[in-house]
């Protein structure tokens, strides 16, 4: 049976069957509260998880109130154009090897927090979040998805002239505001997914489409990544990877689009779920 692991306020949950199991209470004490334990000792952690089943004395949650299923990562990597018609959007050239940046841990909110806009260019972006199950170094690529605890669906926030206020560009500072990394709902082991290479990702402002792509798009998967930060990058359980966005973020349409106050960011990918984040001042 695949896991999936969310935070019910700050506490570690299996998501099964539409109802959350609190995995310190289930495990009389076995596993931990804090959602990043289970990560430390993932194998293990899924090994019980597996066995659990819910009952109905197991709450029902709304989804509003489970925050970010990975509330502590030690190192965030993000990839730019790492879609093969985000790069023909944009008019620049297929990368040889993965553009790499950093998001700062403190970016970190859950499925359905708040982003306080920071300007009147913040852009949008959905990604597939590889997170790490087993850390290591020089992971070899035909063995990567051994060290993938699973995945989750993220917004990779971009105020965009922080990014771009300059040259050469900063893109760290301009994708780490608060709440500028949502993500959620659970971390999702990749056995529920019929294929984990080719998944649908959507994202939608106010109801309308603005993103539509398949995973499979990707210049570089999940695999070559984990491989190739590893070369540089001793990687730690819990560290998250965002994979880079499909076509259709706002400053590369033909007339520019920006989040404003309001606005609702509606993010999905198939099998892993969807965030729901309200822009505000």
């Amino acid at each position: 049976m695949p896991t999936r692991l969310v935070n019910l306020e700050g506490r570690a949950q299996l998501l099964i069957d539409g109802r959350c199991v609190d995995v310190q209470k289930r495990s009389a004490g076995a596993h931990g509260t804090d959602p990043m334990d289970a990560l430390q000792n993932w194998a293990a952690f899924c090994d019980w998880a597996q066995q659990q089943r819910s009952t109905p004395e197991d709450p029902v949650v709304a989804p509003e109130r489970l925050g970010p299923p990975v509330p502590a990562p030690r190192q965030i990597f993000g990839v730019g154009l790492n879609y093969r018609d985000h790069a023909e959007e944009a008019g620049i050239a297929i990368p040889a090897e993965p553009m790499i940046f950093t998001k700062f841990p403190s970016c970190i909110a859950g499925p359905h927090t708040d982003i306080p806009l920071t300007g009147n260019r913040v852009d949008w972006e959905v990604e597939l979040v590889v997170v790490i199950g087993r850390g290591g170094r020089g992971i070899v690529e035909e063995r990567a998805l051994e060290h993938v605890a699973g995945f989750t669906v993220g917004q990779d926030i971009s105020d965009r002239r922080r990014q771009f206020g300059d040259n050469p560009p900063q893109f760290s500072l301009g994708k780490s505001s608060a709440a500028f990394g949502p993500i959620g709902p659970a971390v999702t082991t990749l056995d529920a997914l019929e294929d984990p290479n080719d998944l649908r990702l959507t994202c939608a402002i106010n109801g309308e489409s603005m993103q539509d792509g398949r995973t499979s798009d990707m210049i570089f998967g999940v695999s070559q990544l984990v491989a190739y930060l590893s070369r540089y990058c001793e990687l730690w359980p819990g560290d998250l990877i965002f994979t880079g966005t499909p076509s259709g973020v706002g400053s590369v349409r033909d007339r520019r689009r920006y989040l404003a106050a309001g606005d609702r960011i509606e993010s999905e990918i198939e099998g892993l779920g969807r965030l729901d984040n309200r822009c505000v001042e």
